[in-house]
């Protein structure tokens, strides 16, 4: 009788954080770009589910942490184990509408998406600010074995929008990197769609890291 082959699950967990922290879309070929008004210095960050930055493009809500770590994953089957082929990552997040205060759908299927977010608010001067993510160098099973990080790459898409991908698509790198640039009383946002590239056979187990997303400005 044959045995049932082990799987191989990736788990990532995609946490962020400042002033404000909620969590967002990200996007395949396009983004958001808003207006926010001018005000007292603020940063606005979500990635997942998260809370909304008050009335439309305003950033009053509270200051703090929404706390929400959302987990995107992917069970490998033994027939692919390490056939080249990349494979979709599903995820736990359920955040479809913007954060931005005006209800848009900017990610309509999250249970595959996680949305990404990141606005600058400002009364005055020429300081932009910096959107980063910091992954760890590899994805670690409780036995020790690792995958690299630069095995997960995402896409992006943004339904209905025109504008240009202002958070672009990548691979993580294992390391800290620039995602984007947030121009003053500016908010960007897409819904990122991620993927395993499967390029080796891996040792059966459940591997997990986590990323970090981070807004920062001078």
């Amino acid at each position: 009788m044959p045995r049932a082959a082990p799987s191989r699950t990736l788990r990532t967990a995609a946490g962020a954080g400042l002033l404000l922290l909620g969590l967002a879309e990200m996007a395949a070929a396009h983004a958001w770009s808003l207006s926010v008004s001018s005000g007292s210095r603020r940063l606005f960050l979500h990635v997942g589910n998260g809370s909304v930055s008050n009335a439309n493009g305003n950033f009053n809500g509270a200051t703090g942490t929404n706390g929400a770590i959302n987990l995107v994953q992917v069970t490998v089957p033994a027939a692919q184990l390490g056939n080249g082929t990349d494979l979709a990552m599903t995820s736990n997040s359920t955040q479809s509408t913007s954060l931005y205060g005006d209800g848009n759908n900017t990610c309509p299927t999250p249970s595959s998406q996680v949305m990404v977010g990141a606005g600058y608010r400002r009364n005055g001067g020429s300081a932009s600010a910096t959107l980063g993510v910091t992954s760890p160098a590899n994805l670690t099973s409780a036995a020790g074995d690792t995958i690299p990080f630069t095995e997960i790459s995402w896409t992006v898409s943004a339904p209905g929008s025109g504008v240009p991908n202002v958070i672009p698509a990548g691979t993580f790198s294992g390391a800290t990197q620039t995602l984007a640039t947030v121009p003053g009383n500016t908010y960007i946002e897409n819904c990122h769609t991620f993927s395993y590239a499967n390029n080796a056979v891996r040792a059966a187990g459940t591997y997990n890291g986590r990323v970090t997303y981070t807004l920062s400005a001078p």
